[in-house]
């Protein structure tokens, strides 16, 4: 936007100084028509200046955390291209929360148009977000929520992680009678980012109504397949077959917990293995569903970037988004999904 304005006052000095030369012109000259003419072919075929780029950055929690947030980095990249009328900054704060609110604060001091935030963790936001809003630069909150007054960002898009938890522990509900024990180990993710708050207290309030639910242990495996395992590993030692429900926060972590129990000789998924839930359903983990080895799969859509694209194009045409965008998702099972429905998985 400050861009535009600088090249508006250009464009009006322009303009006067070509009037002051029209004034001292013959009137029967010419060639006011063939300047015209040439100008707009020069439009149609010239790109862009760097400088009329719209300038976006984005503070990204981890580029390469898990295969859904490696989808969601690259949603952003190619939707907010060079080509598209977009210069995007990429900053990864490889899951540092400080790094994070540094690298917003020099996005600030870049003077860039806009910034997007994936945020690491959900407190910490008030003085930088108070900083980007005294120097008039929006902020898009995308996936994950954070603690700060909502004046202090234009809005947010993403995931309602509580409703993703609720669809889980309501295929639970179906799967076990209220007369059978249900022991549940839960794999969270990095404690503290939004996603792991709402997926795990929607498991919370579940286990405490239902009486027959007990929670054997509860671990973050920091979405990752080698951690999980690694924690799986070390569950399986300690309660053994006592264990009914595997509830993993991501994909990959419910991954890891799959090879771990595989490896310990105890059947998975299907009808009467460990029940495996999962996050994200990114399509190799929807292909694991179909096979039957996760039985739930609930959905996180990480292609945010058309939406972001989006928001944006309002605030430049003058209008004001909606304060919460939250994408529609479902979930998916190992009795009812079909090749199709893998197939057609873009992610």
């Amino acid at each position: 936007m400050r861009k535009l304005l600088r090249s508006i006052s250009i464009m009006c000095v322009l303009a006067l100084l070509v009037m002051a030369a029209a004034c001292t012109e013959k009137p029967a000259e010419t060639t006011a028509p063939a300047v015209a003419t040439t100008t707009a072919k020069a439009a149609d075929t010239t790109p862009a200046p760097a400088d009329e780029l719209i300038v976006v950055g984005f503070a990204q929690c981890k580029a390469d955390e898990s295969d859904w947030r490696m989808a969601n980095t690259k949603s952003m990249q190619e939707t907010l291209s060079e080509a598209n009328g977009y210069k995007l900054i990429l900053a990864d704060s490889n899951n540092d929360a400080a790094k994070q609110v540094a690298d917003v604060q020099g996005f600030i001091d870049q003077e860039v148009d806009y910034i997007v935030i994936a945020a690491v963790n959900m407190d910490g936001w008030d003085t930088v977000l108070t900083n980007a809003k005294n120097a008039g630069i929006p902020v898009i909150l995308m996936d994950r929520t954070i603690n700060a007054s909502a004046d202090l960002y234009t809005c947010w898009v993403g995931s309602d992680f509580k409703a993703e938890g609720v669809k889980a522990t309501d295929w639970i509900s179906t799967r076990f009678t209220s007369d059978k024990e249900v022991n549940i180990v839960n794999l969270q993710g990095q404690l503290g980012a939004s996603a792991q708050i709402g997926r795990s207290e929607a498991l919370v309030e579940a286990i405490d109504k239902n009486s027959n639910w007990k929670l054997l242990a509860h671990q973050t495996g920091e979405w990752s397949t080698d951690t999980a395992k690694e924690i799986m590993t070390s569950w399986i030692q300690q309660h053994g077959d006592k264990i009914h429900v595997v509830y993993a926060e991501n994909d990959n972590m419910a991954d890891g917990a799959i090879q771990a129990l595989e490896e310990a000789g105890m059947k998975v998924g299907g009808d009467d293995g460990v029940a495996i839930i999962s996050f994200d359903a990114n399509r190799a983990y929807l292909q694991m569903t179909l096979e039957g080895k996760i039985n739930c799969n609930v959905e996180c859509n990480p292609l945010h970037g058309p939406k972001v694209a989006e928001i944006i194009q309002t605030i430049e045409a003058g209008g004001s988004p909606a304060k919460v965008e939250v994408v529609e998702e479902a979930a998916f099972y190992y009795d009812t999904i079909t090749q199709a429905i893998v197939d057609a998985r873009s992610y």
